[in-house]
């Protein structure tokens, strides 16, 4: 059968991963995260929805991630740049090279579009 041309992105379609920051990255708190990664395609394209529970940890992009926040809150700072709180209905662009930190404040789920 071939593969069907549309596909929905939600929970109920695959099982999450469960996960964390890396320790070295981690600033404060325990997040947990889980991960629906619902699409996955030769030449590094990722879509899924990801989700975190409080806690403030580094990050480092060497990946394009398009994002729409479904849910919670966070503050993603860059460094030496500004710090944006994102809530439900924002949508965003991180690009190659983006350095900073997350702090999620309410548990936080996102959509995702990832390509490396």
């Amino acid at each position: 059968m071939a593969e069907p041309k549309f596909l929905a992105i939600g929970v109920d379609t695959v099982d999450a991963e469960q996960g964390a920051p890396a320790p070295d990255r981690l600033i404060s708190g325990d997040p947990k995260f889980r991960t629906w990664n619902v699409e996955e395609r030769e030449g590094g394209l990722y879509a899924g929805i990801w989700e975190s529970t409080p806690g403030k940890w580094r990050i480092v992009y060497d990946e394009w991630e398009f994002c729409h926040i479904l849910s919670g809150v966070s503050v993603i700072a860059e460094d030496g740049g500004q710090a944006r709180t994102v809530k439900a209905g924002d949508s965003f662009v991180l690009r190659p090279g983006f350095r900073g930190s997350w702090e999620v404040l309410e548990t936080t789920r996102k959509e995702y579009v990832i390509k490396l």
